[in-house]
């Protein structure tokens, strides 16, 4: 699993840094930031789903690798 987030269409709503605190923080303007390396560890992969499927702005991406 890989994850990223653009920076440009944050709305800074932090629904990602609650879901996934292991994964995404936010700056101090609010907008996301990615905090894991990839691949992401594998305690944090449901939240890290989650996370993309709460963005409101879209701006989290969650791509699952292929197996």
């Amino acid at each position: 699993m890989r994850v990223s987030a653009d920076r440009t269409v944050c709305v800074g709503a932090g629904l990602c840094a609650l879901t996934a605190p292991g994964v995404f923080d936010q700056d101090d303007d609010g907008i996301v930031t990615v905090l894991t390396s990839d691949p992401v560890a594998d305690d944090d992969r449901s939240a890290a789903r989650d996370a993309g499927h709460l963005c409101p702005s879209g701006a989290v991406r969650v791509v699952e690798d292929a197996e």
